[in-house]
């Protein structure tokens, strides 16, 4: 009852409204008993989702709302599986039957009642889409309107000789010819066929039939005759002869007629020929090269779309890479020799008739399979790889090899077009991609790409960063003809609009034609929150959970005010954030807790920022600064050894050389698009991987690395779920399961019945429910209305048949372990050492509150990456590992940061490197040293600007770090403060 009395009322007082609000005068009234619509508050009576206590609570209408609180503790079982989830179900519901069937159902969440809940619109975490074709411009439909603006204004240019293309009705094709030709003997042809391959017999027959009698075939005049054809196996172009005619102003309706014939017949095409000189001219109704004959069909905006076939590159199909079979891939390692292995798409030498054949063939050239590749000389390796010609080492006295051999690289990429999945996902394992050599990685054909605006194609503006895109659209009506500026006066208003918006986000980084795949959880959101802005829709509730991943302090202020500014438009704004200037900055913050999972649910304390101060609870504790996470006033000294990267240049890295030390906790910081993940992510993480696990990913251009042997393996730990499936668990990931069911295998009721490891998992046939498979529920397909989930009638849930779970360990069978909390598996398996040491690092990195058995898609980015980080604890290190985490903070409360620094900090005392990409402060500060990249994002970063200790860092003048994390040291406290 504590939670409903703390919640209702500070939610309700008067004086959190300002005294003259009309809106509190008119919806006065209706709160007693009027209209939900006009409720001033959204009220929520009895939620139990998850681990939600049986909780009520008023949250107010039309204003910034921040959801906190430990991770775990219920804020995305309230924000999204019962206020999201709710008003989702009945936007749903007023759809028909039949519609419904089309789209899924959606379970009614677990909660009495909601009152006053407007159309609810959700901005989540999860990158928006997998797809290869999404792109920036494409989801923020900047990209459409592009389209659409090239389509209706751009001008054309030939790609051969750089002309600017022209257009000719036939009345200037005459006045062309008379002008140019005058008394000149001409030839008037329709060119029908242009740099085709084929016999043309039946094209020839058609056109006899048509009355015509000459022909001209590949620049030679002939009589048309029966049967007439021409090599098939050649190119070639052929026109039709319409007219022999002497150019004269008095024979202009003679004239006419041939032009409108051959236009005709030459589909908007046509050429005459000058039978002295044997130069041709050619002339078109359409957009065409005047000296070349290119012709361009008449620009639509699918013509600069990549995923149209009008528009995207024939090489690539839109992609702006292909998939190339590189000679690294398919000899990855040149010391081993054929037979044991060189070759890595045939394996090890087998009695086969490829083996046979390359025998031979090294035979001829005095070496063996057994020789390795390294010893063999580069030109017949080369043969090797890519086949050579029949007879060219053929011997006439010996029959050693004569046939044609096609070569290991050109068989391999024919398998790249095999109808079969699996033998086209067995060849990608030797591909890598790179820039199509077509279209640059601009995705369009070379027609497309010879539309220019301002000197600018449209791939040149969608690799400019959002800041250049911007300034490129200043004044760009004074650049452009009057005619340019009458059609696309409202486009170019909404193309400044949306890139306003995306500006407004803090993501003037970005371009147009960055993959929506690489972008982080956090950008994807602030993507999806731009767009929202462009709609301006009122009356919405907006649901988002945590907007500020990934952004610096200096972004976060403009972030904020654009949720600010979605809300005084008329919108209520829900944010789940632990952000502390998020939470100072909201009208009205929902603290829930007090613990994770069982020990959270309820709210323990709700008002605005300043109420929650004065509430005691463990957030306002960490925002009043009665509870912090200390500094170390002594540094780490490290190994002395050290990682150097010289010269890294991919991206916007300008020429970086960066010395990371070892033995040290090491943070990279910057403002957002300042190019850490390019210098980490994109160049540091491939070099090591390909150096420790010949790993296929190119890392980003760079000229060499140094002190590879100091360390023996890397790391990485990134946000990716655990498993896509409900199989997946923390339990299965981290190996644990493993253990616990070799555990159970042993008992003497298990050695009795003869059960072995296998019967205690749900994934295979043997002790498992086969009713419900092992997955403990059942699906019922209600075909017009959502699919029901219920229990499995046999096992009731419990995923085990009954003589399974009649082999029990201290009284608990293997469900009643899966349903077993981290915390409580702890004590109950403290006698263990194997199955301890691995649920005891979970417990360490702050996930007690998970069952063992909780299903991977119910997992958060930050607790997926805490389940990963504790599997890596969990396996015995050498001292030497260099570990790299993208953000470890992400949807992490205070406390848990806490949790999560002592874990790295022991990581680090063990002798072994980590290197975090972060912008959380409170990790940045515990650091021993910091590199810090930019000043700017996009264009303007890529240049270390300051690095050293924390407090070497916060004196530096450049960049924006230094300023935030000068002001955090001022209000932190080291540990050791009272022994100096």
């Amino acid at each position: 009852m504590a939670k409903k009395s703390t919640a209702a009322p500070k939610a309700s007082k008067p004086a959190l409204q300002p005294a003259d609000s009309p809106a509190v005068v008119a919806l006065a009234p209706p709160a007693a008993g009027g209209t939900h619509a006009e409720s001033p508050f959204i009220e929520v009576y009895g939620a139990r989702e998850h681990n939600l206590k049986n909780v009520s609570v008023q949250i107010p209408r039309g204003k910034l709302v921040v959801f906190t609180g430990i991770s775990g503790s219920g804020k995305s079982s309230l924000a999204f599986d019962t206020i999201y989830a709710e008003g989702q179900r009945r936007y749903m519901e007023t759809f028909s039957a039949y519609a419904r069937s089309f789209m899924g159902g959606l379970e009614r969440p677990d909660v009495d009642k909601i009152e006053g809940l407007s159309p609810v619109i959700s901005i989540e975490q999860k990158t928006t889409s997998r797809n290869p074709r999404s792109t920036v411009g494409t989801i923020t439909e900047i990209y459409d309107f592009l389209r659409l603006f090239y389509a209706r204004t751009a001008e054309a240019f030939s790609y051969a000789t750089g002309a600017k293309m022209i257009r000719q009705s036939d009345e200037q094709i005459i006045n062309y010819i008379l002008r140019h030709y005058d008394e000149k003997k001409l030839v008037v042809l329709a060119p029908v066929v242009k740099g085709r391959k084929g016999h043309y017999r039946e094209l020839f027959e058609q056109i006899r039939k048509l009355g015509f009698v000459r022909v001209r075939v590949d620049g030679e005049l002939l009589e048309l005759t029966p049967k007439m054809q021409v090599d098939r196996y050649k190119i070639h172009d052929i026109e039709i002869v319409i007219d022999k005619i002497q150019v004269r102003k008095e024979d202009r309706f003679r004239l006419s007629g041939s032009v409108q014939n051959a236009l005709t017949h030459g589909k908007g095409t046509m050429l005459v020929l000058d039978p002295d000189t044997k130069k041709t001219q050619f002339f078109s109704r359409f957009l065409m090269d005047p000296t070349t004959g290119i012709a361009y069909d008449d620009p639509a905006p699918n013509t600069f779309s990549f995923n149209s076939p009008y528009g995207a590159c024939p090489t690539c199909n839109g992609l702006g890479e292909v998939q190339e079979i590189t000679e690294d891939s398919v000899m990855p390692d040149k010391k081993l020799s054929i037979s044991r292995g060189g070759i890595a798409p045939l394996g090890e030498y087998r009695d086969i008739w490829i083996f046979q054949q390359l025998g031979l063939i090294l035979k001829k050239h005095k070496a063996s399979l057994s020789t390795a590749l390294d010893k063999l000389p580069d030109e017949l390796v080369q043969r090797l790889l890519y086949g050579m010609p029949e007879d060219e080492d053929a011997d006439p006295k010996k029959s050693n090899y004569t046939e044609p051999f096609e070569g290991i690289i050109p068989f391999l990429r024919r398998q790249m077009e095999s109808d079969s999945e699996n033998i086209r996902e067995w060849i990608q394992q030797y591909t890598q991609a790179r820039e199509c050599p077509e279209c640059h990685g601009y995705r369009l054909k070379k027609e497309s790409l010879h539309f220019k605006i301002d000197g600018k194609n449209i791939g040149e503006l969608s690799v400019m960063d959002i800041n250049e895109l911007s300034r490129w659209f200043e004044g760009l009506e004074e650049r452009l003809t009057e005619r340019q500026n009458v059609i696309g006066r409202e486009l170019l208003k909404e193309l400044r609009k949306r890139i306003g918006f995306l500006l407004e986000v803090g993501l003037e980084y970005l371009n147009l034609h960055r993959s929506v795949r690489t972008l982080s959880g956090g950008e994807s959101q602030r993507i999806r929150l731009a767009t929202q802005i462009g709609t301006q829709l009122v009356g919405v509730l907006y649901i988002m959970d945590e907007p500020s991943i990934g952004l610096h302090q200096r972004d976060n202020e403009r972030l904020i005010k654009a949720l600010q500014h979605l809300r005084d438009i008329g919108n209520s704004v829900i944010v789940v954030e632990h952000d502390k200037d998020m939470i100072m900055n909201a009208d009205h913050v929902l603290d829930i807790g007090p613990g994770a999972g069982i020990h959270g649910g309820h709210i323990v304390a709700s008002g605005s920022p300043t109420e929650i101060f004065k509430s005691g609870s463990l957030t306002s504790q960490y925002l009043s600064g009665q509870k912090h996470i200390e500094l170390r006033r002594q540094k780490r000294a490290g190994d002395g050894g050290q990682l150097v990267l010289k010269g890294a240049t991919g991206h916007n890295l300008k020429n970086v050389t960066v010395k990371f030390p070892l033995g040290k906790l090491v943070a990279v910081t910057g403002v957002s698009g300042s190019g850490k993940s390019s210098l980490i992510h994109d160049t540091l993480y491939p070099i090591l991987n390909q150096f420790f696990f010949n790993a296929k990913r190119d890392p980003l251009p760079y000229q060499a690395i140094e002190g590879l042997e100091l360390i023996d393996k890397v790391i990485e730990v990134d946000q990716s779920p655990i498993g896509r499936t409900p199989r997946s668990n923390p339990a299965t990931y981290t190996g644990v399961f493993t253990e616990i069911r070799s555990l159970f295998a042993s008992l003497p009721e298990a050695k009795i019945r003869g059960y072995g490891p296998g019967r205690f998992s749900f994934n295979v046939k043997g002790g498992r429910c086969e009713t419900c498979e092992g997955a403990g529920i059942r699906t019922i397909e209600m075909n017009f209305l959502p699919d029901v989930h219920v229990p499995c009638e046999t096992c009731k849930g419990r995923r085990y048949n009954r003589e399974t779970l009649e082999v029990r360990f201290k009284g608990k069978s293997i469900t009643d372990i899966l349903d077993m909390t981290v915390e409580k598996a702890v004590e109950y398996f403290e006698n263990q050492p194997r199955i301890l040491r691995k649920i005891q690092v979970l417990n360490e990195v702050g996930l007690g509150y998970l069952t063992l058995g909780q299903q991977a898609t119910t997992l958060s980015g930050g607790e997926a990456q805490r389940v990963k980080l504790a599997t890596e604890l969990g396996k015995k290190d050498t001292g030497k590992t260099f570990y790299i985490l993208d953000e470890p903070t992400t949807g992490l409360h205070f406390e848990d940061i806490r949790h999560l620094s002592d874990v790295l900090q022991k990581l680090v005392d063990k002798g072994n490197t980590v290197l975090i990409i972060e912008h959380n402060l409170d990790l940045i500060k515990v650091a021993d040293h910091i590199i810090d990249l930019g000043p700017e994002g996009g264009g303007g970063g890529g240049t270390i600007v300051a690095q050293g200790t924390p407090e070497q860092v916060a004196k530096v003048k450049k960049g924006h770090t230094a300023r935030f994390l000068a002001e955090e040291l001022k209000v932190s406290k080291y540990a050791d403060a009272k022994a100096s």
